[in-house]
């Protein structure tokens, strides 16, 4: 891994303002169980309050934010709408991220 990710820091130039941003949309907890319950399925609205125990505003603010930041994406079947993580790169940063946590206790 190590030599994979030197590659990449030789080859790309990191905008790390770009990077702070990214893990900003991260620091709040709804946006992270958002991320964590999408990380494996798409989910509608209604279900994703359910297991949040939150209101849909709340839950459809959060998925706003990630849906503008290109974290997440979202598809339309009559009523309903589902999201889902927009790449594999997206849950695998959130799993890490549990993981690292887990962890340390």
């Amino acid at each position: 891994i190590n030599i994979q990710m030197k590659n990449v820091y030789d080859t790309v130039q990191v905008d790390y303002s770009q990077l702070a941003e990214f893990f900003k949309v991260l620091g709040e907890p709804t946006r992270l169980q958002l991320l964590f319950l999408l990380s494996d399925r798409e989910i509608c609205v209604s279900e994703l309050t359910g297991y949040l125990n939150a209101s849909q505003s709340t839950v459809s603010h959060q998925l706003n934010i990630l849906k503008a930041h290109k974290l997440i994406r979202r598809r339309r079947e009559g009523k309903q709408i589902y999201y889902s993580v927009s790449d594999c790169h997206v849950s695998l940063v959130t799993k890490l991220g549990i993981e690292i946590v887990t962890a340390r206790k």
